[in-house]
């Protein structure tokens, strides 16, 4: 498990006493040591100050087992079209989301789902942004948990200076990584299969770095 830094605890206390509603102080609890949990989020854009969650997938991990049967799957209600760019994503027409959880039950759900467990994601900082576009308004805060960007790990691992030329990116693209670590590549754009793949790929960096 990667350390939680000290900066963060500090933050974490700021949040707490920021925190609106008690209800939710199992936020700030204790971390469950060998917990973490993967989520995803497809949305209707790239932009959390006015595009909105469509689904939600959350996987737990125990050590280095994938929970699968512990899983959350959110569909969330829109209000207003989908961005037709977007439904060529993930495939999810305006039809198909006029049934759903309201905004807030869903985040409901999702909170008390991960509770204060670290969150792991894949470029995780634009999926906390889109649950925070809903959690700050409501609660005060944003989402507090410690988190961990698989692709910041992947580099941490297999990016050697040396060996990269001056001239490439490195590249931290998701089939990329699934290939390094010899992993199978599950339908993307989907919730739930990008949550699984991500939590794999957490998996095995965390094998390969014990």
């Amino acid at each position: 498990m990667w350390p939680i830094q000290l900066p963060h605890r500090l933050q974490q206390a700021w949040w707490h006493w920021q925190l609106k509603d008690p209800a939710y102080q199992f936020l700030f609890g204790p971390v469950h040591s060998d917990e973490v949990v993967c989520f995803d989020c497809e949305t209707t854009g790239l932009d959390p100050k006015q595009d909105k969650i469509v689904t939600l997938s959350a996987i737990k991990i125990r050590g280095r087992e994938i929970l699968t049967s512990e899983s959350l799957n959110l569909q969330f209600k829109q209000q207003r079209d989908i961005n037709p760019e977007s439904i060529l994503i993930h495939q999810l027409r305006n039809m198909d989301v006029t049934v759903g959880l309201d905004e807030r039950d869903a985040i409901d759900q999702f909170l008390t789902f991960i509770g204060s467990r670290p969150l792991v994601g894949y470029y995780l900082s634009f999926d906390v942004g889109m649950v925070n576009a809903v959690v700050k308004p409501w609660l005060g805060i944003r989402l507090p948990n410690p988190q961990l960007d698989v692709a910041e790990l992947y580099h941490q691992q297999f990016y050697q200076d040396w060996l990269q030329p001056d001239h490439e990116v490195f590249d931290l693209s998701f089939k990329t990584m699934l290939a390094k670590l010899n992993l199978p590549t599950l339908g993307q754009h989907d919730a739930f299969n990008d949550a699984l793949m991500t939590a794999m790929i957490y998996v095995k960096l965390q094998a390969n770095r014990d």
